[in-house]
Formats: C-alpha cells, structure tokens, sequence
C-alpha cells in the first residue's frame, strides 16, 4: 500500500504503518494534552499504541489461520480504522474460510480475557467507559479487545463477521450465491446503521457508508471471480502486441505507442524473453523529462510476473488488481513471450460473460 512505511517482519510477513495512522496517533496525543495536559496526552498515546499492537495480532491470527492451509501474507498494513493483512487469496473451502475468519476475534477475545484476569475483574458499566482515564490502563485494553472481537463479527463486510456469514451461508448454497446473500445482508445493515445515525451519531453514519460500499465491492469482486472461471491464460490474453527491443531507444518507443492501441509494451531481448515492461504513462513520463535518443530499457518495470498459456485466470485475478501490475507476461516452456495478461483484456472476457455466461473461449496460445 502506498505512503506506508515498513517497521519489521515476523514469520514473512511484513508490517507496515500508514502515514495517516502516524497522523491519526498525533490528533489523538494533541486532544488529549488540549484537555489533561502532557500526562494525558502520554496516557491516550500509550493506549492507541497498545490497542494497535493488539490490532496487529488479530492480524496474525487470520495469518496464522491462512497458513494452515498454504496461503501466504505478504503484509499488513496498520490505518487510523484498524489493520488489513494482504492474504494471496481467500480460502475456496468454507470450512477453512470460517477458520480463517473466526482466528482473528479469537485473538482479541483471548487477549481480553488475560487481561481481565490480570486486574481482577471488570464491572458491567465499564465496558462503555473505554474512554475513562481514571479506569486502569490494562482494564481499558481489556474493554477494548473484547470490544473489538464483538464488533468484528458483525455480519457485514468488510468485518469478519461477513467472512463468517458468508462461509455459512457458502456450505448451504454455494459461493457466488453466498457472496450475493451476504453482501445483500451487509447493505441492510448500513442502512439500519445510517438511519440510527441520523439521530445524533455521525460515526455510525460513517461506518454506514464504509459497510455499504465494501459489501457491494465484495459482490463485484465475487462476480468477477465467477465470469472466469473456466477460462485459462491462453485464452484471454492479448496475442497481438507490439514488444520494444531493449536496444531500441525512447524515441522508437514512442513511435510503437503512436503506432498502436496499446497501454503494456513488454521489452524483450534477442531470443523474444521478456525483461521488462513500458506502460504508456511510463513512455509519456519518460518523453516530459527526456529526448529520444536515451535507451527506452532505462525506463522500464522489472520484476513483473510471468505465467503460463494454462494458468487458470481466476487463479491470478486478485494478483493482478495489485498496484504497479499493469501487466503480465504469458511465456511459454522457453521463457519466450506469446502473449500478455492485461487487466483491459480481463474486462473483456467479463464483459463477454457478462452477455453471454455459457460463452467458450476458443482460442488458445
């Protein structure tokens, strides 16, 4: 995730924070000395830094749970609203999804109980006094986590609460079904959520709104996943392409970018391998600083992804939504380019099940 910094790495997996966390923990330690002075200011930091870190292992707790079943984490990423952890993908079983789901409130749930025997108890009344300082520091992160695990098996996306809905629902009826079910249930429940809003509390209206829009980015997503199913790589990349040789130079390039439609223009060597990838803004922002006769390779992407004619495309859907894969590379058993993989040409095939779902692709690389 953009304007994120890295803090360290455990088990792989990288953690970062967003620079609005950083901004949202100095509002918080400014508030707190505008009306206790600097202990309070310490005390209301000390806390969000703490509840953030409990935050983090819930985290872990969906990752630990994804890792029992062989799907990687590559990072989580702290915001001022909570953590998200990049899961390579989401489980197909509904079984392991439930796990996956319920692993991190359990966590949560966990924490909060440990804590709440550390200090002895906690009345009822408490557990709406998160905010009280004169509550212990270990009471309140217990009222926290327990808070936290409750309010995250809401069920609606993006909260796990949904994953769970959705899960249950997917072992009756299946998963495109489920997904539709569960997003439905979800953008109820930002509409019960904004009208009790509407009465006083603007942050329930707030989390209307971030429910609603993510149980109807989930459903698009689900759709998405189901239109290609079936379809492999060969069959919805682009075969007809332009490569830019890696001798040519900037100018060349912009010729191959006026000569064509394309957005991806894959840089190849003398055997036709790819080692590299020019998108359109990187040509135009190359031709704003620069002449033509600089090596068009100075400018390229490395590290982009190749996959095989065979691929399942919903295997590499979600991989390819990521930001800065503009693009990937069809090769075949030589590590010769036949054909790209572009997020365009994966609209298209939506498009044409969208119209069409019994459609077949028949070509092939």
């Amino acid at each position: 995730m953009r304007w994120s910094i890295t803090i360290g790495s455990f088990g792989g997996t990288a953690v970062k924070i967003h620079i609005t966390f950083i901004l949202f923990l100095a509002w918080i330690a400014f508030s707190a000395w505008s009306r206790g002075g600097p202990a309070a200011a310490l005390d209301s930091t000390v806390f969000i830094v703490l509840l953030f870190a409990c935050v983090v292992l819930h985290e872990f707790g969906h990752i630990a749970a994804a890792r029992r079943y062989g799907i990687g984490t590559p990072e989580v990423t702290l915001l001022p609203i909570g953590g998200v952890a990049s899961l390579q993908r989401l489980p197909s079983d509904p079984s392991q999804e439930l796990v996956v789901a319920l692993a991190g409130p359990a966590v949560n749930l966990a924490i909060g109980l440990v804590l709440i025997a550390v200090v002895g108890s906690v009345r009822p009344d408490e557990l709406t006094q998160i905010d009280n300082p004169n509550l212990s520091l270990i009471g309140r992160l217990a009222i926290a986590n327990i808070f936290l695990a409750v309010f995250n098996l809401i069920p609606a996306f993006p909260m796990d609460g949904g994953r769970v809905l959705h899960a249950l629902v997917a072992m009756r009826v299946g998963g495109p079904r489920a997904t539709e079910i569960a997003a439905r249930i979800g953008q109820a429940l930002a509409f019960g959520l904004g009208f009790l809003g509407l009465f006083g509390n603007p942050l329930l209206v707030f989390i209307a709104i971030f429910v609603y829009i993510a149980a109807a980015a989930e459903a698009q997503m689900s759709a998405a996943h189901e239109s290609l199913k079936g379809v492999s790589v060969g069959e919805a990349m682009e075969t007809r392409f332009t490569p830019v040789s890696i001798d040519a130079s900037l100018g060349q390039a912009v010729d191959a970018l006026l000569a064509t439609a394309q957005h991806e223009f894959p840089v190849v060597d003398a055997f036709g391998k790819p080692v590299g990838l020019l998108t359109r803004e990187d040509i135009l922002s190359a031709v704003r600083k620069h002449g033509g006769d600089e090596p068009a390779s100075a400018f390229m992407r490395s590290g982009v992804q190749a996959v095989r004619p065979a691929t399942p495309v919903e295997s590499v859907f979600d991989r390819l939504q990521g930001p800065g894969s503009a693009a990937f590379y069809v090769t075949d058993a030589d590590g010769r380019i036949v054909g790209l993989l572009t997020r365009q040409a994966l609209g298209e095939v939506m498009m044409i099940r969208a119209a069409r779902p019994d459609w077949r692709f028949d070509r092939k690389a």
